[in-house]
């Protein structure tokens, strides 16, 4: 993964303002040295019916390396969010789940099973699982700890 060769992350969503949508790529901007580019357009609300949303699904996620899933979206629009994580196994893209921000709640075993891993919100854990799923890295990174011995 270079600037040149930035991974490619699709983020579910469905055509509307979304707090976490948001979240996900706050997180993704404060990362060091990681590059990305979304394939995700929700600001593009094509025209037509049922099928035309999912056409315009599909052609986003068939550009993606992995699928982000929000649980927050799968409350409101569980079979946008079903349709996504089905497709997104058929293309063989992993599909990244992450948990309830802020919040101490189980995760529904529909969308769990959906996923390939499932991680809460945390940058590090974040930039790591895409890493992992999308190319394949090594992501085992060392904290150094520096104090002094009297």
């Amino acid at each position: 993964m270079s600037q040149a060769d930035p991974i490619r992350v699709f983020v579910s969503h469905a055509w509307e303002a979304d707090d976490d949508y948001l979240r996900v790529f706050e997180y993704l901007e404060s990362a060091r040295n990681f590059f990305y580019r979304n394939t995700s357009t929700p600001d593009r609300v094509p025209g037509g019916d049922k099928e035309v949303l999912r056409e315009d699904l599909r052609r986003q996620i068939k550009e993606a390396e992995v699928v982000i899933l929000l649980p927050t979206l799968f409350a409101k629009h569980q079979d946008l969010v079903t349709f996504q994580a089905l497709f997104a196994q058929a293309s063989h893209r992993p599909v990244v789940l992450l948990k309830y921000f802020g919040k101490d709640v189980q995760l529904p075993k529909d969308l769990t099973d959906l996923a390939t891993v499932v991680i809460d919100w945390d940058e590090r854990g974040l930039v790591d699982a895409i890493r992992k799923e999308a190319r394949h890295e090594n992501t085992a990174r060392w904290d150094v700890i520096e104090f002094k011995l009297d």
